[in-house]
């Protein structure tokens, strides 16, 4: 596919392949994570990031505006999340043998959430969001009808930048790649949580670097 021009118009129009991985290792030396499992069947995704502004005034004229950036609040409107993994992402208790979710206060763990947007030009978009955590999903279960009402969860991850400061970005929150140019390599792109760092081009070479 062509890569897009200047005044190439689209919009996002397609969710995809939700995938989760613990991050294990968060530090100055290492970032690392575990094995990257699907979450969920994938309906919307919704994200808003904490952003102020400011004005500093000199000479009674606003001269310099100071900007911060803060979390990023992603909502997944997801199908019904199985129990192994609401278990695993909200640090309760699983019991494999009598197929048991235990509700046992929340264990704090951080995750890396991946994922595809696709758009109306036929492209799409590979994210991978660094750290965060999920928060317990509502449910609103209702009586069967004659109709065909059925109801998914919502899913919150409130995403932070990394601790760890990669070659490219130093400490980031997440990185999207634009596959419709062709330039990276995402053939193994969820197979493990891949990092600014570990991103490469097409044909290999350059890209190399500390992840996990």
């Amino acid at each position: 596919m062509a890569a897009p021009t200047d005044n190439t118009v689209f919009e996002y129009r397609g969710v995809s392949d939700l995938v989760y991985a613990e991050v294990t290792a968060d530090t100055a030396e290492n970032y690392t994570t575990g094995e990257v499992k699907p979450l969920a069947g994938l309906a919307n995704v919704t994200r808003s990031k904490e952003t102020s502004s400011e004005a500093h005034y000199y000479d009674n004229v606003p001269k310099i505006v100071i900007t911060a950036e803060g979390n990023d609040t992603v909502t997944f409107t997801v199908s019904a999340i199985p129990l192994p993994v609401l278990a695993d992402i909200n640090g309760k208790l699983y019991d494999e043998r009598l197929g048991a979710l235990i509700d046992q206060p929340a264990s704090t763990k951080y995750f890396a959430v991946g994922y595809k947007t696709q758009t109306t030009d036929g492209h799409e978009m590979y994210v991978w969001r660094y750290k965060g955590q999920f928060s317990v999903p509502d449910e609103n279960i209702n009586t069967k009808d004659n109709g065909t009402e059925a109801s998914g969860q919502e899913l919150t991850f409130t995403g932070v930048a990394t601790t760890h400061e990669f070659t490219k970005g130093g400490s980031v929150p997440s990185m999207t790649v634009d596959t419709s140019l062709g330039l990276a390599d995402v053939s193994t792109f969820f197979d493990k949580v891949t990092t600014p760092d570990m991103l490469k081009p097409v044909g290999g070479g350059g890209g190399g670097g500390a992840g996990g």
